[in-house]
């Protein structure tokens, strides 16, 4: 006889999850492993965003994989570079699972071009040699030139680096004389053509300061302005040296040397030049302080002669005359016054002893409704009930007259 198999069947039980506690669970698998905490992981960027809360967000990927990434804001300010999309880099960080998005991502902490490592070391290395000489004291820094006549820009003729110098000099001080000294900026040629082009400019003189500038790029295409020659370049110049190299997140070492770093060519042109329209604000507000000072003086001039004149209508007979007659009126008004103050004080008095007297008198106890008991014989007010006997006659006083009445109890 054939039996029902499938009705027999008691299948394996296995467990239902939850989203939430299956990606937990994944989370805590991939954190726990010591290997996904710390580590490297190399390709190239795309997707880099990075909205208003300043963290930054962006994606690693190669030929056959992609790998989410995450910098929060505070381990962002401290990077010197930040990702460009098409860069290869080379990025330092742990493991963790988004459990919102149910996606892992590598939660990144510190980056740098991939291949870059040994260039980062030299880097420091040369950083720190030339800090311990005190090519980077910041007791080495020189003012800037209120109105520099000629400004000289050490950089490629071909840039955008120096499109944008000229545009910004052009709009805020037309003023001042563009001295280029054209060089390259990136290859293996660069570095001795920066010292040049420093060096052409500091025997020329002219320049009351130099903008040694360049456009953004990847540490390689910077690492001229790291080269130690030319940052010995920038602290030799007796001209004054602003260095505008690369992006605002951008750092290299000629930044540090100069006498000023500012966040890009532009910026440089800024902080090397006044504004026009700043100056025209000087200029008028120096004319209203010319104007201030005129007036000052002025009244300075009219003070001083309002004093002699006053000097000398107090040497003069008629000032004294004038004072005596003015004081006696002064004593009158005040003996007036002495006189009314004293009048109106007495009055005050009678008029307090008058009240006074208004309220005792039996007259104004009668007013508020009280009544008097009067003896007709003598006169005598009673006050006591031992002052009559059953049968007297009284005459009772009130507000409006009198009242005759005989006492039938006591």
């Amino acid at each position: 006889m054939l039996r029902d198999m499938e009705s027999a069947w008691t299948p394996f039980e296995t467990t239902t999850w939850s989203v939430y506690d299956l990606t937990r669970y994944v989370r805590q698998l991939l954190e726990s492993d010591f290997r996904l905490q710390e580590l490297w992981v190399v390709g190239e960027v795309s997707n880099v965003s990075r909205p208003s809360s300043g963290h930054l967000y962006f994606t690693l990927k190669d030929e056959q994989a992609s790998l989410r990434c995450v910098m929060w804001r505070p381990q962002v300010l401290t990077q010197a570079h930040l990702p460009q999309d098409g860069e290869r880099l080379e990025v330092f960080g742990r493991i963790g699972v988004y459990e919102a998005g149910g996606q892992y991502q590598l939660y990144a902490e510190r980056l740098r071009p991939a291949g870059s490592g040994e260039l980062f070391q030299a880097f420091l290395r040369l950083k720190a040699k030339l800090e311990e000489e005190g090519l980077f004291d910041p007791v080495r820094k020189r003012e800037l030139p209120d109105w520099p006549a000629v400004i000289g820009v050490v950089t490629s003729p071909t840039g955008a680096a120096l499109r944008d110098v000229v545009h910004v000099l052009r709009r805020r001080f037309p003023l001042a004389q563009i001295l280029l000294a054209p060089t390259q900026v990136q290859g293996d040629a660069a570095p001795a053509g920066i010292v040049a082009a420093l060096e052409l400019l500091n025997r020329d003189s002219r320049p009351g300061v130099i903008l040694l500038v360049r456009g953004g790029g990847s540490v390689e295409d910077l690492w001229s302005f790291n080269e130690e020659a030319v940052v010995r370049a920038v602290a030799a110049s007796s001209i004054p040296v602003v260095s505008g190299v690369g992006h605002e997140t951008d750092l290299v070492l000629t930044d540090l040397a100069a006498d000023v770093r500012a966040a890009t060519p532009s910026a440089a042109a800024e902080v090397a030049t006044p504004d026009q329209a700043n100056l025209r604000e000087s200029l008028l507000q120096i004319t209203a302080d010319l104007q201030f000072e005129f007036g000052s003086q002025l009244g300075e001039r009219k003070s001083s002669w309002s004093q002699l004149y006053t000097r000398l209508l107090r040497a003069s007979p008629l000032a004294s005359i004038t004072n005596a007659r003015q004081r006696v009126d002064e004593l009158s008004l005040r003996g007036a016054a002495a006189i009314r103050h004293q009048l109106a004080l007495a009055g005050s008095m009678i008029s307090g002893l008058a009240q006074t007297l208004r309220a005792v008198s039996p007259q104004s106890i009668l007013e508020r409704g009280y009544a008097i008991a009067i003896r007709p014989g003598d006169g005598a007010i009673v006050s006591s009930t031992r002052q009559v006997r059953v049968g007297d006659a009284l005459e009772v006083r009130v507000r409006d007259g009198s009242i005759g009445t005989q006492v039938t109890d006591r």
